[in-house]
């Protein structure tokens, strides 16, 4: 680690203050650009520390960056991970408030339910299938904190990778009934289809993401407990919405789940 834990803690109060107050910021790689992955990802747990503190639960946890067509987006090559705390969470055809928001955009994701514990070092695709429980359409809406939506990778790590608000709905599936490489998805806003994608698009199958999530909570001595609801990463590029947009996610075989601007 490059940063000492008062840095570490400054950080996240001003990222986190960005979140709760709808306010941007540049990256703080601008400040301190010698900051390693370890500081990043400490600054997100300090974050996620705050919020335990203040009384939220943490819900889920959640890949980001994770298809071709978002890394190309954003101009990275690597995924990242982050956490979903409990006021994220909206109901299926529920409304978001834009004016919570800064830049809000959508994402649609195959959304994965563990029924026993995954570890790493060494998970793998089969060990995910094997672990989840049922999987569903989600829709997670990302809100960078960072002006103009312009972030490296360590900066939105440490942004707790741009999450903001999540939907999930549709049909539970049991994986053994669904090819999750070829399943299809058809993001509408305001009834048009703006986006279309399949399963593969997240780094050739959804449960890979899983995977690598597994193997990086390895590395501090963490796994995804029993129970996680997870988000794989978006298929498809980000969709901006405004207040007065509906968003419906159609996945085949899943069913839809929606989500209202307001």
């Amino acid at each position: 680690m490059k940063l000492d834990s008062k840095t570490i803690e400054a950080l996240a109060e001003r990222l986190e203050s960005c979140e709760l107050q709808a306010h941007d910021t540049t990256k703080i790689t601008d400040d301190y650009p010698d900051m390693d992955w370890d500081d990043a990802y400490a600054i997100q747990n300090t974050i996620k520390a705050s919020k335990i503190a203040r009384g939220s639960r943490i819900v889920g946890l959640k890949a980001g960056l994770t298809s071709h067509a978002k890394m190309k987006q954003m101009g990275v090559t690597t995924p990242v991970f982050g956490f979903m705390a409990d006021y994220y969470a909206v109901p299926d055809g529920g409304e978001c408030k834009v004016s919570e928001m800064i830049h809000p955009k959508v994402e649609p994701e195959i959304a994965f339910v563990t029924k026993s514990e995954l570890r790493g070092p060494g998970c793998h695709i089969g060990a995910v299938l094997a672990a989840t429980d049922f999987v569903l359409p989600g829709i997670e809406v990302i809100d960078s904190r960072y002006r103009d939506f312009k972030f490296d990778l360590k900066s939105v790590v440490a942004d707790n990778t741009s999450a903001a608000r999540f939907v999930v709905g549709g049909q539970p599936v049991d994986v053994s009934g669904v090819d999750l490489r070829t399943v299809g998805i058809v993001l509408e806003k305001n009834g048009v289809p703006v986006a279309f994608g399949a399963g593969a698009a997240v780094l050739g199958h959804p449960a890979a993401a899983i995977a690598m999530l597994a193997n990086h909570l390895a590395e501090r001595g963490e796994c995804i407990p029993a129970g996680t609801l997870i988000l794989s990463g978006g298929i498809t590029e980000a969709v901006s919405v405004a207040a007065g947009d509906n968003v419906t996610l159609r996945v085949q075989g899943m069913g839809s789940t929606s989500i209202r601007f307001v």
